[in-house]
């Protein structure tokens, strides 16, 4: 069987494809998440091939020195037939190709796919848990304003302090949701946090929520809520940072999904106490 699968990059279309298989194994992506994520990276998507039918897909995205790996899916009928072991590790070894010699890969991993991920070399360090609440009504802060007024290099600079990594190209699309919202707070010109609520297949995300303080992050937390308000809101809260924890409990948030944050090579060293919510468990 697997004389017969090739392994290739991604059209557009497939990568829609991706997408799909996300939402039917419930991960919920957001409505616009394909076209931002194409156009980060549009040599970052692949799939096993077989007889002319997609039958596995995966990104191997590329942020020059930092690399990430998701949406690893095998067409569910296909599973344990030994299909996804070896494009996983074709996966891995092109991603090598794409970076910087020595740079460092992470990917946001499902529970029961840790042993697997281990064995290919990736190492965990924390878990990210993503939890549900609805969104409420509030009355923004008087220091939030929307990140399309904001000057660009003070988000990019936030940004890659929590990140790690310069995303540029993602960055600029990422703030602007077709549907959704993006948020900064301010203390006179310095940007203490940020965040984005978009729409997603059942209801909205939060991510990232990027923060200074854990005042400033409940602050964005609840205008992006607003937004969201009588929806089922989702945040994916890392969880060694005790305070974005606290937040999503305060605002009666349960857990509703999981993956286990890994790294191979040396994990970035980040700043996860101004880490609220991560972006998205498939480009990191």
């Amino acid at each position: 069987m697997m004389e017969e699968v090739s392994y290739r990059n991604a059209t557009r279309d497939e990568l829609d494809i991706a997408v799909s298989w996300a939402a039917a194994e419930g991960w919920n992506p957001g409505l616009d998440d394909a076209d931002v994520f194409w156009e980060t990276d549009p040599e970052g998507y692949v799939v096993a091939e077989r007889d002319g039918e997609v039958i596995a897909t995966g990104s191997i995205v590329s942020y020059g020195d930092f690399g990430f790996m998701g949406f690893f899916i095998v067409k569910q009928e296909l599973r344990s037939q030994h299909i996804g072991t070896g494009f996983w590790q074709w996966r891995k070894e092109m991603l090598h190709k794409r970076l910087t010699p020595g740079a460092a890969i992470g990917m946001d991993g499902v529970f029961d796919m840790q042993p697997f991920y281990a064995r290919g070399g990736f190492k965990f360090t924390h878990r990210n848990l993503r939890m549900e609440g609805v969104g409420r009504p509030s009355q923004p802060a008087g220091n939030l304003s929307e990140l399309s007024m904001v000057p660009f290099d003070k988000v990019a600079d936030l940004d890659k302090r929590c990140f790690g990594f310069d995303r540029e190209r993602f960055l600029r699309k990422w703030i602007a949701p077709k549907h959704g919202l993006a948020l900064g707070a301010f203390d006179g010109d310095h940007l203490q946090g940020y965040g984005v609520v978009r729409q997603c297949g059942r209801g909205y995300k939060i991510g990232p929520l990027f923060a200074e303080t854990s005042e400033t992050a409940e602050s964005i937390f609840l205008a992006l809520s607003d937004r969201a308000a009588g929806e089922p809101i989702f945040l994916d809260t890392p969880e060694n940072n005790p305070a974005a924890m606290a937040l999503a409990r305060k605002y009666e948030m349960s857990e509703v999904f999981g993956c286990a944050r890994m790294y191979a090579g040396p994990a970035p060293s980040l700043p996860w106490e101004n880490i609220y919510g991560v972006t998205t468990f498939e480009l990191g």
